[in-house]
């Protein structure tokens, strides 16, 4: 399987985002969004799904966090189909369940280049830190929708807020790892369309 890598750059009137994704890696994030709710989140999302994620976002933050979060979904959706290639060999599918405490959430996903979200995250806190609690969903649409994903999320049960958001983070990495694994039965595109 060939190195798995993007280099990717977005900027716009709002935001200014770079990052350098290796689907490939150890697990080592080196992020900063400017919300260091948001930083420990990806740090997680990095490390759970064993991806080598260098992240950095100038986003206008006196406005609130909404711009830079979503641009940085954008930007890594955008980089995570680019690094994926031709897919090729992966096993296409991965769900998870991911317990956190009292939390369990469950994530489940196909890579198959037919973009959609359902979310339900429950009642949550409106903010951790600093960092706005509706904006898990809006990260997850752009980072599914540009990635090419259909992408199911549901937190099943819980009662602190910080545990639901980061049970979806670890759960997504985990997902994400089991979807893009290299499946030495699949013999090309894991399709019967024959295209993902």
């Amino acid at each position: 399987m060939s190195i798995r890598t993007a280099t990717l750059e977005r900027k716009t009137a709002e935001t200014s985002v770079k990052l350098v994704l290796n689907l490939d890696g150890k697990g080592k994030g080196v992020i900063d969004s400017g919300i260091g709710f948001f930083d420990h989140m990806l740090n997680l999302f990095t490390a759970h799904g064993l991806f080598d994620l260098t992240l950095v976002c100038d986003g206008d933050l006196e406005v609130d966090g909404h711009h830079s979060v979503e641009d940085i979904g954008i930007a890594l959706g955008q980089a995570f189909k680019q690094a994926m290639g031709d897919k090729k060999g992966i096993r296409r599918y991965g769900s998870f369940y991911l317990p956190m405490d009292e939390t369990l959430a469950l994530v489940s996903l196909d890579i198959s280049g037919r973009p959609f979200l359902v979310y339900d995250g429950g009642e949550m806190a409106p903010t951790i830190g600093g960092y706005d609690t509706e904006l898990t969903e809006e990260f997850l649409r752009a980072f599914a929708f540009n990635a090419g994903i259909t992408l199911h999320v549901k937190v099943l049960y819980g009662s602190n807020s910080h545990h639901k958001v980061e049970a979806v983070f670890k759960g997504l990495g985990h997902a994400l790892r089991l979807a893009i694994e290299n499946d030495p039965r699949v013999e090309g595109i894991p399709s019967t369309k024959g295209s993902l």
